[in-house]
């Protein structure tokens, strides 16, 4: 593209010269797009600059609009929105900002508005706007909530929405799609925006890693602009042609075990780290859970206690401050090893990172490639990742992993639809503000990706919820939350208004605790349900702390540090991610290549080199073809094995646990249609079990009916308590709703309180308004999320296309042990598992 040399283009090229930098010409297509006032998408790989393709764009173009006072001007108002999804990148980002703004010689203030801003710097914003504020999308709903929210950006030019493909598909994303529908309707309504798309838009650029449905990506942020958006339709989506070098490689633990279970490898190859800390200037451990990133840690300090002062530990439940010290001293090359979860995935530039560990399974190939990124963090550097497998069989994800990343297989981010509960807060977030019309409103919210389907019907139901409480709570003033004066929707209770400010957002969680020590100084956070279990004296560990727990006080909790050798790992609910579509579509493809190699085939056909974790496995591939069979791409593989315990039929897909829980259910629920019989049930991301004390009639001449994807929605309700689940999923949606309150700080409900709270209303719901929108979305969110009924449906059609292979092996083979030891866990403790399963493994192998 031609990029027009314009006074701003020429300081901003200059300005990198004397940095001895030039820019990637995917920079320069963005800048010229910002300056013609288009708004696109930039897709990027990690540290190859795509902030400073939106920022400096905003710099040029504010230049050219001032090009003899722009290094004097100021109080210019808010000129760049820079929304991300993680407060920890607002400092970092705004760090880098500042700099370049210092450089250049400009007026420009660079201001931070987030959950941990200091309201001196609040009111001090709402005197004078900083020309950029770097916001999440909460404390942007917070910003509408003000009064005359529409005079703070009035004066605005660009949204910036950083690491886009995080917030697409979640609910915050809604939130960014709402705000957008407001933000660039205000200097319309204003007549200001003399600048923008040339009808008082701002422009709109969203900042995004690849991801599989960038077109789409693109469409759902920039849908509101089509409202009044004549020219610049479509959009522009800027891909940087930059290949960024991975280097992916496993770590091999000495012997490889034929029947592995999940989670004990790992932390017994810890002594394999070490070497790999040691050569390196900074490494990042990525844990897949904080439970295990604490035992990590414990782990390495132990066994190097040379690491202690520079190795850290840094997840979400650790007290803000203890964070921001790891993420400066990693900043300043200061640490030697970071142990850590997803708190460290997003974009935060760690230079001094050379090396990753990634421990365990992924679980998906964006998260994978996003991982890797945080080393190399440059453009020209290379990005090396390690895999450490928490069991034998997880080499073979390493091989999938490594293929994929290969073909670029990357997952979708599936955009939200109809989410009636951020829509009703959205609402009274307005009301509480200046109050909204209507069929302003309506006309925003339609443009938007997710609302674009709501009828008239439903926008009516959404406004008589906010104002009348509905069909059934109307007999109750606490949900009359929203009055009518002279069609202006507006909330004037002062309390309800305060009450609607604490509790904006859409992240529900279960209810946290602050841990504190007896003797002060704060520890960090952790959830209700853990702590309700613990009796005093109890001993459990908590950021890379051993503490014993004494009491709970004003809703903290107090402990004392402890020496015990022996404590409690806390685990947080929700930590088990399952297996993406297209990591498991690469799965079945290397388990054929295992069949091949096995079966002598692959050398002599193919005459290529087959993947070193394939090759390490081949013991383990050999037993299992041996016992049963290794499945093809196009194949099902089911096992049929009578114990002690009784009959067992093992089913593999490689489809993730959530559908695997939903096809364990719904097969079982058809085979009970056949013959009386009742089930235990176990899973994992391979496959699942169905246990019963009787023979479990699946054999070659029902099977492919009975993974028929015919009548599968209504199976699925049959099968599973589906009303349950619903029930469960009604709790968050009523909190972002606004149905119930949490409480003011320091008072929370109990997690308990909220569950009856929410399980009361949903019964009111069932039986009095039985097409109530959240109802209903409670039950489409358990099937799209919990169930993956789309994936479900996907997977039964392709086994109707394949082979169903049964075999009947004499014992417990390689590919169902794993199931096997899960069904275990819930009823031994670690310990007792452990040994459980040493004793199996030895008479297995006699």
């Amino acid at each position: 593209m031609q990029v027009e040399k314009s006074k701003g283009y020429s300081v901003i090229i200059n300005w990198l010269a004397s940095r001895g930098n030039q820019p990637f010409a995917f920079q320069e297509e963005t800048w010229q797009h910002i300056t013609n006032h288009n708004s696109g998408l930039v897709n990027a790989p990690t540290g190859c600059g795509k902030t400073f393709s939106v920022f400096l764009g905003a710099i040029i173009d504010y230049i050219n609009t001032f090009p003899d006072t722009y290094t004097t001007k100021n109080k210019n108002g808010l000129q760049l929105l820079w929304i991300t999804p993680l407060r920890a990148l607002a400092k970092d980002i705004g760090r880098a900002m500042e700099e370049v703004i210092t450089e250049l010689g400009m007026s420009w203030k660079i201001g931070i508005r987030n959950g941990d801003t200091e309201m001196s710097e609040r009111q001090k914003q709402k005197r004078q706007m900083p020309e950029v504020l770097i916001t999440t999308p909460e404390s942007m709903h917070l910003l509408l909530a003000q009064k005359n929210y529409p005079e703070v950006f009035k004066d605005l030019k660009i949204i910036a929405i950083d690491e886009w493909h995080e917030l697409l598909g979640s609910k915050r994303g809604v939130q960014v799609e709402l705000a957008i529908s407001r933000l660039i309707n205000i200097q319309r309504a204003t007549g200001n925006g003399q600048r923008a798309t040339g009808n008082g838009q701002p422009s709109v650029w969203g900042i995004s890693a690849t991801i599989g449905n960038l077109d789409q990506a693109m469409e759902v942020l920039l849908s509101p602009l089509h409202l009044n958006s004549v020219k610049n339709k479509n959009g522009i989506i800027v891909s940087a042609n930059i290949k960024k070098n991975i280097e992916i490689e496993s770590i091999f633990p000495d012997e490889i075990e034929k029947y592995p279970w999940a989670g004990h490898l790992g932390i017994k190859l810890a002594e394999k780290v070490l070497p790999i800390i040691e050569k390196s200037k900074t490494t990042l451990i990525f844990i897949n859970t904080r439970g295990m990133s604490e035992m990590w840690y414990q782990r390495l300090l132990a066994i190097a206690p040379e690491l202690s002062g520079v190795i850290a530990l840094h997840h979400g439940s650790i007290e803000p401050e203890l964070r921001m010290w790891v993420e400066d001293n990693l900043h300043t090359g200061k640490m030697k090893a970071v142990v850590c979860t997803a708190s460290l995935d997003l974009g935060v530039d760690f230079r001094p990172v050379e090396t990753v560990i990634q421990v365990g399974s992924p679980k998906g190939v964006a998260r994978f490639l996003q991982r890797a990124g945080r080393s190399g963090h440059q453009p020209d550097a290379t990005s090396k990742i390690y895999f450490l497998p928490t069991h034998s069989l997880e080499l073979v994800e390493a091989a999938a992993l490594k293929s994929a990343v290969k073909e670029n297989l990357i997952e979708s981010r599936v955009p939200r639809i109809l989410c009636f509960d951020v829509l009703m807060q959205y609402l009274s977030t307005l009301a509480i503000s200046d109050g909204f019309f209507p069929d302003e409103i309506y006309k925003e919210i339609k443009s938007t990706f997710c609302f674009k389907e709501i009828t008239k019907d439903e926008w009516e139901q959404v406004l008589h919820f906010i104002t009348a409480g509905g069909v059934a709570l109307q007999q109750y003033d606490d949900y009359k939350k929203v009055e009518i004066i002279d069609g202006l929707y507006k909330i004037n209770n002062r309390r309800v208004a305060m009450r609607h400010r604490m509790h904006i957002g859409t992240i529900v969680s279960d209810p946290m605790m602050k841990v504190k020590f007896i003797s002060g100084g704060f520890i960090g956070v952790i959830e209700e349900w853990f702590i309700s279990r613990l009796e005093q004296g109890d001993v459990f560990t908590l950021a890379g702390r051993t503490l014993e727990f004494v009491m709970i006080k004003d809703m903290t909790v107090l402990a004392r540090k402890s020496n015990s050798k022996k404590s409690m790992i806390p685990s947080w609910q929700g930590g088990r991610m399952p297996l993406s579509a297209n990591l498991g579509f690469m799965l079945r493809k290397k388990f054929e290549e295992a069949a091949e190699i096995t079966n002598g085939q692959l050398a002599k056909t193919k005459k290529i080199k087959w993947d070193i974790e394939l090759e390490v496995l081949k013991p383990l591939f050999d037993l299992q073809e041996y016992l049963s069979h290794i499945p093809k791409e196009n194949e099902l593989l089911i096992e049929q094995i009578e114990t002690r315990d009784g009959y067992h039929l093992f089913v593999f897909p490689f489809e993730g646990r959530l559908v695997h829980e939903a096809m364990a259910a719904v097969l079982a629920y058809r085979i009970s249609q056949v013959t009386p019989i009742t089930f235990s049930i176990a899973m994992n991301d391979y496959g699942f079990e169905l246990l019963s004390d009787q023979p479990i009639p699946v054999d070659d001449s029902n099977v492919y009916e009975l993974f028929s994807p015919e009548n599968l929605f209504s199976d699925i309700h049959k099968s599973m308590n589906s009303t349950e689940m619903a029930r469960r999923k009604f709790r968050d949606i009523a909190v972002i709703g606004g149905l119930i309150f949490q409480g003011f700080p320091g008072e929370q409900k109990k997690a308990r309180h909220l569950q009856s709270s929410a399980s009361l209303l949903f019964n009111v719901f069932s039986e009095y308004e039985k097409d109530n929108l959240l109802l209903r979305q409670a039950y489409n969110e358990v099937m799209e999320q919990q169930m993956e009924e789309e994936r479900l449906r996907n997977m039964l059609n392709r086994i109707q296309k394949g082979n169903i292979i049964i075999t009947f092996p004499k014992r417990l083979t390689p590919f169902c042990f794993p199931v096997k030891v899960d069904s275990m866990r819930e009823n031994l403790s670690s310990e007792k598992l452990e040994d459980r399963i040493k004793r199996m493994q030895m008479q297995l192998q006699k």
